[in-house]
């Protein structure tokens, strides 16, 4: 891993005479380090930098940041020091939310991505109901397992457990008590990700991302669950690989 000098970003391969940069934000609960097959694969074309949230690995005793408008804040801040080669974010689940939100707030301060990647979430203005940070341990455990997004050995480990549900308890609550706020579309493509069995998301609240932005939009549905992009990496990370061959400069 290369040293940043920043609690927020890993680099895992990095690709300092590339021209784009790929900013991978974590699904709630999830880590850095969930993305480093991507950076592996998109390296050296891309330089890629994998969020890492407070309150899980090296931040385990950080506490977590609860409001989806605070971690925005706070990721505005850093990301905005990357932003002197182009960026294209990718987000899954909460991570598609978080992403939009500092989208929006690079945009007030002229700084347009050259693409959002908006995977396994419903558009911001497409809200449901939702509990789950609520539950007791028992239930943030059975909600897990119906996502099947965590290794059903480690939620049997009581001592994995104990370090992961306090971030996965903040990051439900952060992204269930997520209210999106009206504002200017986005000024830069999106590509919404999403998989035809997501018990989370509708095709029709993944389309709805067409109205966060006057740019181009595409909509791609792949097989699978919530966590489909397990199972369908090298096709994501195809699609990442040309969308920046696409959108280059002269191209």
């Amino acid at each position: 891993m290369a040293a940043t000098g920043s609690a927020w970003v890993r680099r895992f391969h990095p690709a300092p005479e590339t021209r784009d940069r790929v900013v991978c934000f974590p699904h709630a609960g999830g880590s850095a380090t969930y993305y480093f097959p991507f950076s592996a694969a998109l390296s050296p074309a891309a330089d890629v930098l994998a969020v890492q949230y407070p309150g899980r690995q090296d931040r385990l005793r950080e506490p977590c940041i609860t409001d989806i408008s605070t971690l925005a804040d706070q990721l505005t801040d850093e990301l905005e020091h990357w932003a002197d080669r182009p960026l294209t974010f990718f987000g899954h689940s909460m991570g598609a939310t978080v992403a939009f939100e500092v989208a929006r707030r690079l945009e007030a301060r002229g700084v347009v991505l050259r693409g959002l990647f908006a995977s396994g979430r419903r558009a911001p203005s497409r809200q449901r109901e939702e509990q789950v940070h609520l539950r007791d341990d028992q239930g943030l455990v059975e909600e897990l397992r119906r996502l099947s997004g965590t290794d059903s050995e480690l939620l049997a480990d009581e001592t994995v457990l104990t370090m992961v549900l306090p971030a996965m308890r903040g990051d439900y609550r952060a992204i269930e008590t997520y209210h999106y706020r009206p504002g200017p579309p986005l000024n830069c493509p999106v590509l919404a990700l999403t998989g035809d069995s997501d018990p989370l998301v509708e095709v029709a609240e993944a389309r709805a991302w067409a109205q966060h932005t006057v740019a181009p939009f595409r909509l791609r549905v792949f097989p699978g669950g919530h966590f489909f992009l397990s199972d369908h990496t090298e096709s994501i990370v195809r699609e990442i690989t040309d969308h920046l061959g696409a959108t280059a400069p002269g191209s």
